[in-house]
């Protein structure tokens, strides 16, 4: 208790103190929680094989109220063009990383095709949790830069598109290959219908949530207690009921928070709205990435081998940023925006959500190597881009 109430501790003040520094909350968390775990203290690190049903419950809340977080951000309206830099991460870059991860992960570790493609899929995604500091900064403080409205969009909407590929190497994984009937079904099923139930649920529950709390509350009014709580709330009940639709529920909160975002677009509750959902993120952002570093002081990475370590640093360093500038080449964003966009794609807790999740539908055999390589992505990850976030956006901004 007193070690995740000094992780809580840091969640709320640690920002104010390494803004602009090498250094961020999430390294200082990471950090630790392997320290705390090495000592003679008799605390017990969390396995993920052994707790796999836990840490995606755990990782799961944490990314839908960081995806509403995201979306309350997010000051530019809605439009094909005003979007254009989204779209291009999302079609291209994401696609890219998918085929690059599972390709290389088949052909230099030799894993299986659907733990390949498994390992696409998982760490496909930016995540919009740890990337903060290269994100827009809180509704109405002109903080939107096209790099960081391109870094906070897309973290929210490829965590939604991630999933039918997540489906894919579940199936795959199943049937051990795929006909024309399996096919189908993918793109009937995992691709059209869950993607169109999530967006019209988002589109649904945001517009009748949004429209119900800001007749509710009052100008002038002075109880003040309730005011954020209703983020959570609309998180949970747009989540939960997308889900049980079979819709893709990160999908849905994301699109959910931009119809709030949308309605009484200059109205102070917006910012009560992000702050509750920011401060209910950094509290578990901080208390998973202990745990995650005491899983790696439990061992979490005894599986690796060197071609993985290696391959992980060109995951990172590499195919990420490669596929960024493919993605934005022709889009008349400048080459220093290009490159810090195309460099900052973090990965984090949604892929920790995604590899518990597939793990939690079927016993992949490599399953604990696959734990191991992915910790270890997100941890460079977490180290690389927490020490060079802050210093490279002050510098170009």
């Amino acid at each position: 208790m007193l070690l995740i109430g000094l992780a809580c501790f840091g969640a709320a003040w640690v920002p104010y103190v390494v803004q602009g520094k090498p250094i961020s909350l999430s390294i200082i968390s990471l950090g630790l929680g392997f320290v705390a775990f090495n000592l003679p203290l008799g605390l017990i690190p969390l396995d993920p094989l052994e707790n796999n049903y836990a840490v995606e419950r755990l990782s799961e809340f944490l990314v839908i109220i960081a995806l509403m977080g995201v979306g309350l951000k997010l000051d530019r309206p809605l439009g094909w063009r005003r979007w254009m830099t989204t779209w291009r991460l999302l079609a291209i870059t994401m696609l890219l990383c998918i085929a690059a991860f599972a390709g290389l992960s088949w052909w230099v570790l030799g894993l299986a095709p659907a733990a390949a493609l498994l390992i696409g899929a998982v760490l496909a995604p930016t995540d919009p949790v740890l990337a903060a500091d290269v994100q827009a900064g809180p509704p109405q403080e002109g903080e939107e830069t096209e790099v960081r409205f391109g870094l906070t969009s897309e973290s929210g909407l490829n965590d939604g598109l991630a999933f039918p590929f997540t489906h894919l190497a579940l199936a795959v994984a199943a049937a051990g290959s795929l006909g024309a009937t399996d096919w189908g079904h993918w793109l009937a099923w995992d691709v059209a219908y869950k993607l169109t139930m999530g967006t019209l649920c988002g589109i649904a529950f945001g517009m009748g949530l949004a429209w119900l709390i800001f007749r509710t509350h009052l100008p002038g009014s002075k109880t003040r207690t309730g005011e954020g709580i209703a983020a959570l709330a609309v998180t949970l009940i747009t989540y939960a009921a997308t889900e049980l639709l079979h819709g893709y529920g990160f999908l849905a909160v994301f699109v959910a928070a931009l119809m709030i975002r949308r309605r009484e677009r200059e109205h102070k509750y917006h910012q009560a709205l992000h702050d509750f959902a920011e401060n209910l993120e950094r509290i578990l952002m901080a208390v998973l990435l202990f745990l995650f570093g005491g899983s790696i002081a439990g061992g979490l990475l005894d599986s690796l081998t060197w071609p993985a370590v290696a391959l992980a640093f060109v995951f990172v360093l590499v195919v990420r940023p490669l596929a960024g500038w493919i993605g934005l080449w022709g889009s008349g964003i400048p080459c220093g925006q290009r490159v810090i966009i195309s460099f900052f794609g973090i990965r984090g807790v949604g892929s920790t959500f995604y590899l518990s999740y597939a793990l939690e539908k079927h016993a992949f055999a490599e399953a604990g190597f696959l734990w191991s390589f992915v910790g270890l992505v997100i941890f460079l990850s977490v180290l690389i881009h927490g020490v060079l976030a802050g210093p490279m956006t002050k510098r170009f901004e």
